[in-house]
């Protein structure tokens, strides 16, 4: 028994040995280097010879049976003993020659470029905090002036600007492979979603009626088809939309937009209202009411994203949320030939092209009930900082040279055009004016204000970075759609108000990484590492609100001491969907 334990034993060291170059090939493959990726190459032809030996090892295990039961003699043993450590020998040889063709290069480790920018943003950050220092020092000493605090706040920024450029630059290091990874991912969900939409027997299949006549203007309509579209996913039912006589277009959703559906456009039966996910398992054909009505809620809901992707959207994408919302977006917002062509009609038109920055400013019956006045100057403010940027990274490429600053304007209120082309004549802005009179509340529900609505959300989603209010629903669905057009554009806004937030959305909380005691006088509240808080915003300036769940008390904590709480939820992977042909 000894002596086969021993055998045992160096046959596992055998066969994990001939598994760990393998290793070294498979994981983090695509983030190496092409200068080193002739050099494991040469390695992992090793792996070759090793696999060559492992057809003589699986003759030699089917012998330890054998041996276990007394089925050979003393000198049959001694041999077999003897050829085992033989192969480990070997194995050891060629794991060596393995590291010696990778030579001092390992997959997993970051490369000279990664490790370079890493030094230099964090030299970056601390000098950044010794300027503060410095600045701060010099205004408490001296009698400053107010040209002072600008001059120190502009010598700061550019600090700050410097350090970004350079995190940007880190990020893509790796472009490649999030370039790949989004693809692929895009890819994998609308194969499902178009499995799920399209049936081959519709009159069986199940259904989940969604009826588009929401009273809310367009952006809130959509977020309505979105969110039982995302039920209707969850729940493997086939989303059916109801849409004739909508506000915007009395011929219905499909005269604007793609059908949801090729083979199944209409329900088979008579719709029973929503009573549960479990209650309605049996139904044929569900109607789900508007969120703001629906009863049991199920767990498909914003904000939380499928357990088997939910690994790979960690790596990829800085919000994994609204990265699912927007691929739903992405399949419903599909144009019609017609709209299509319009639109690169119009963009040819407009001559948009990028760098572009977009703003949404909101006016009319907004201002005062969802939304507070927000004058031209602070959304021109974070225009002009996302520029500043973009001109010290042209002058560190070229110098003498800067960005066109060119801004794409949508509004419901005709006079910003002119107010803002006449207070920042450096600007290049983009707008229609004829599309800001159809959104007046006496035009708004017309075919002209559907046409601008859409124009505006397509120009705002290809800009590089969005400066608007999240409390519009307009701003969201252009924010949501712009992440299908990049690996990651989780960070490509500003928001002047709300932080991001889905209408009937479950619990958005954060995590305690770090802890905190509430400075008397203030609206602080103290935090404990691994407190879970009920975010209610962000004020923009270090500080969030929110309620402590352990403590159940209401007040402002540091953002930089949080952590997002991403909920994962257990969607259907739709596996029938890989043997469907494209």
């Amino acid at each position: 028994m000894r002596r086969y334990q021993e055998i045992a034993l160096i046959a596992g060291v055998f066969v994990w040995c001939s598994t760990v170059l393998f290793l070294y090939r498979s994981q983090d493959a695509l983030s190496m280097t092409k200068e080193n990726q002739h050099e494991l190459d040469r390695a992992f032809s090793t792996m070759e010879e090793l696999q060559k030996q492992n057809l003589q090892l699986h003759k030699i295990v089917s012998q330890l049976g054998m041996l276990k039961m007394g089925n050979v003699s003393s000198a049959e043993s001694d041999k077999l003993m003897k050829e085992l450590r033989s192969q480990l020998k070997q194995c050891h040889g060629i794991r060596q020659t393995g590291k010696e063709n990778l030579g001092a290069i390992d997959i997993l480790a970051p490369t000279k470029e990664h490790e370079t920018l890493k030094k230099k943003i964090t030299n970056g950050v601390v000098e950044l905090l010794y300027s503060i220092k410095t600045e701060l020092n010099y205004l408490k000493k001296s009698n400053s002036q107010e040209g002072d605090t600008k001059d120190a706040i502009s010598r700061l920024s550019q600090q700050q600007r410097s350090i970004l450029i350079d995190i940007e630059d880190l990020d893509q290091l790796n472009n490649d492979w999030k370039q790949a990874e989004s693809k692929a991912l895009r890819d994998l969900v609308i194969k499902r979603m178009e499995y799920i939409q399209n049936p081959k027997d519709c009159a069986n299949a199940k259904q989940l009626l969604c009826k588009l006549n929401k009273g809310c203007g367009f952006g809130c309509q959509v977020h309505h088809l979105t969110y039982c579209f995302m039920i209707a996913y969850g729940t493997e039912r086939t989303l059916i939309v109801e849409s004739k006589n909508w506000r915007y277009e009395p011929g219905g959703w499909e005269v604007v937009f793609k059908p949801v559906s090729t083979t199944c456009t209409k329900t088979s039966s008579t719709p029973v209202g929503w009573k549960g996910e479990s209650e309605s398992k049996d139904v044929q054909t569900v109607h789900l009411p508007i969120v703001d009505g629906v009863i049991k809620p199920p767990p498909y809901m914003p904000l939380g994203i499928p357990e088997d992707l939910a690994p790979r959207l960690f790596r990829l994408h800085g919000n994994p949320s609204v990265w699912w919302v927007g691929q739903f977006m992405r399949y419903l917002l599909r144009p019609q030939k017609w709209l299509e062509d319009d639109l690169l009609k119009v963009e040819k038109e407009f001559g948009f092209e990028n760098p572009a920055v977009g703003i949404q400013v909101r006016r009319t019956d907004k201002v005062g009930t969802e939304a507070a006045f927000h004058g031209i100057e602070e959304y021109m403010k974070h225009v002009a900082e996302w520029f500043d940027k973009c001109d010290l990274r042209l002058a560190k490429e070229q110098a003498g040279t800067k960005c066109v600053r060119r801004v794409y304007l949508a509004t419901d209120e005709p006079n910003v055009l002119p107010e803002a082309v006449e207070k920042y004549p450096d600007y290049v802005f983009i707008s229609d004016q004829a599309i800001s009179k159809s959104a007046g509340l006496d035009s708004r529900y017309t075919k002209a204000s559907l046409r601008g609505v859409v124009l505006d959300i397509f120009f705002l989603s290809k800009c590089d970075y969005l400066v608007c209010t999240f409390s519009s629903q307009v701003c969201r669905v252009a924010y949501e759609l712009m992440q299908t057009l990049h690996p990651d554009a989780s960070s490509f806004f500003h928001s002047l108000d709300d932080i991001y937030y889905y209408g009937g959305q479950t619990g958005h909380e954060q995590r305690a990484v770090y802890p905190h005691n509430a400075r008397p006088g203030t609206n602080e509240i103290d935090l404990n590492v691994g407190d879970i808080l009920g975010i209610a915003g962000n004020h923009w300036d270090g500080n969030s609100k929110g309620t402590n769940r352990r403590t159940g008390k209401v007040g402002l904590y540091p953002s930089h001491k949080v952590e997002e709480i991403i909920r994962i939820v257990k969607y259907p992977t739709y596996p029938e969907a890989d043997s469907v042909k494209s």
